[in-house]
């Protein structure tokens, strides 16, 4: 980039639940936040979460990818439409597989494409270079979590747990300098989180989610389900480690026998206890769990988080941070990140040897000349 201060990047996140494509801006020098900006969210259409859905698991030039790259593309422009007044772009793009120890992973979307129906720089494919080099690829939004706790002037160390499709959780110490310090961060994907939930209510009741938590609610846990989950070698391996949305399926069955009502409310408790269980890696203790992404929305959820965590459970927002958003601003600062040769992941977030840069930029023609 030719402009060496502070940029308003719009950053963009479609998630693996599939509720459709957050966006936010954010002004950053990609080491502070300096101010948000404006945000929108364009929700997926049932046809289009089928298109995207049948993708699942596929790699590029696999029957489904190209329809389902066609949706997210599009879905992202019309909502990358509506801002004004940004210097560039980050588009994660949507994840369709993961598999980094084979040293692969597929976020379908050519942010190419989006850059010439913009005009606007585009940073994207920010996972493939962190896999390539050995990282897990995931998660990614540590490096912007680091950012947020200088941001809320934080002095102790505290967590902040996103739960979307799959649940990731980054540890911080906002005493240090900057987010690849040694000792500064611990991140790593914790375990499901709403996408079995959202898979089950789908096949058994035709809804997109269990809003608010109510059908869990009413139900109850069974518990020996849950600690069979946590026996799973998953959940003794050394973080950092990622995981796909699929990866338990096969567990999932289990839960067939079990009512709707206690279905849903024994899938919520395992996903509370897949945090629970990953915060005895911490580090330091910590005072306080931040949550943001849709899980916080649904109660049953929220209150399993708070019976087994041994700390204050609070949503994102009563720090003034926005848990809708958080993502997608995360992907505006990294892309400032790459534009300004960052390092976007490191060995304490992804696994990967030394804190690296990921992402390409692509820019529209006309500013390519």
């Amino acid at each position: 980039m030719g402009k060496q201060g502070p940029l308003w990047v719009l950053g963009t996140m479609s998630g693996t639940s599939l509720d459709g494509v957050d966006a936010a801006m954010l002004r950053t020098d990609g080491q502070q936040i300096l101010d948000f900006g404006p945000d929108a969210y364009r929700p997926y259409t049932e046809a289009e979460r089928e298109t995207i859905r049948a993708a699942f698991g596929k790699w590029p030039c696999e029957a489904g990818v190209i329809e389902a790259a066609e949706v997210v593309e599009t879905a992202h422009v019309e909502v990358m439409s509506r801002f004004s007044g940004f210097e560039m772009a980050g588009f994660h793009g949507q994840t369709l597989a993961h598999d980094p120890a084979a040293g692969r992973t597929h976020q379908a979307g050519n942010g190419g494409l989006l850059a010439e129906a913009l005009n606007t720089p585009v940073v994207w494919d920010f996972r493939s270079n962190d896999v390539q080099m050995g990282g897990q690829g995931a998660p990614l939004a540590p490096f912007f979590h680091f950012a947020c706790a200088k941001y809320i002037k934080a002095s102790a160390p505290l967590a902040i747990l996103n739960l979307g499709g799959v649940g990731n959780l980054t540890w911080i110490d906002p005493s240090l300098p900057a987010p690849e310090a040694a000792g500064a961060l611990l991140a790593f994907d914790t375990g499901p989180a709403n996408a079995p939930i959202n898979d089950l209510m789908r096949n058994r009741l035709d809804l997109d989610q269990d809003a608010g938590g109510a059908l869990a609610g009413s139900g109850r846990v069974d518990e020996a389900l849950v600690q069979a989950f946590l026996s799973q070698g998953y959940f003794h391996k050394i973080p950092p480690k990622s995981l796909d949305r699929n990866d338990f399926a096969r567990f999932y069955r289990k839960t067939h026998r079990l009512s709707n009502a206690d279905a849903a409310a024994t899938l919520t408790a395992i996903a509370a206890a897949s945090v629970a269980r990953g915060a005895e890696h911490f580090p330091k203790p910590v005072t306080r769990l931040l949550v943001t992404g849709g899980g916080r929305h649904n109660a049953a959820m929220m209150a399993e988080l708070g019976a087994r965590m041994a700390c204050e459970v609070l949503p994102i927002e009563a720090v003034g941070l926005n848990g809708d958003m958080l993502e997608a601003q995360a992907f505006a600062f990294l892309a400032a990140r790459v534009a300004f040769g960052l390092p976007t992941s490191g060995p304490a977030t992804t696994g990967v040897a030394a804190a690296i840069g990921g992402g390409q930029i692509s820019r529209p023609a006309i500013l390519s000349r």
